[in-house]
């Protein structure tokens, strides 16, 4: 499924398979967010291609942004009524000295919660902080809880990859089709939004 976004500052084409291997293309003039990237595609089976152009002159952050609202509407949409996923997802991962969990609900309702040291710094021309506004603005999109806690960790690198591994694991749990739900929405109202 191919989508697009374009606004006075950032212009993106984005195809996402949910159902892919893992496979993944990135052109976004910022490689560390491409590696990011890479960890919740390959970890998560997730097929991503993504063209980016933005206001990087001025920093990442629409950049970063928009993307996460095109990503996250692009879940959202691909999921549709969500019948027979299992709904919820959750992965702790460990890397060299942290530890991180990241649990999901693509239930439908947007809750965002981080819970760990603060993300500061640069990875070239990324703020650290920005992964921060990444998680926000993909849970609010795909409509989904987010929840993000590293226990414990130092090395800045590993922190934030840790967190988009583990992001990975755990959606690719929630968007798995649960076999024994023969096809029923994962909801007792019947209904997931």
């Amino acid at each position: 499924m191919k989508e697009e976004r374009k606004t006075s500052e950032t212009d993106i084409k984005l195809a996402l398979n949910l159902r892919g291997t893992g496979k993944y293309q990135f052109d976004t003039q910022i490689p560390f967010f491409e590696h990011m990237l890479s960890h919740v595609s390959k970890h998560g089976l997730i097929d991503l291609d993504l063209w980016l152009r933005g206001d990087i002159e001025i920093d990442c952050h629409h950049s970063v942004e928009d993307t996460a609202i095109l990503l996250g509407a692009s879940i959202h949409k691909q999921l549709g009524d969500k019948a027979g996923i299992r709904r919820y997802g959750h992965y702790t991962l460990t890397m060299d000295e942290v530890l991180t969990t990241v649990a999901v609900d693509l239930g439908g309702r947007y809750f965002y919660k981080y819970t760990g040291p603060e993300l500061t710094g640069k990875f070239g021309i990324y703020d650290a902080e920005l992964s921060l506004e990444f998680l926000q603005k993909l849970a609010l999109n795909a409509k989904m809880n987010l929840h993000v806690v590293v226990h414990y960790g130092e090395n800045r690198h590993h922190i934030h990859e840790s967190i988009f591994k583990a992001l990975g694991k755990a959606l690719r749990m929630a968007i798995e089709i649960d076999p024994a739900a023969g096809g029923a929405i994962p909801s007792t109202k019947g209904v997931l939004e």
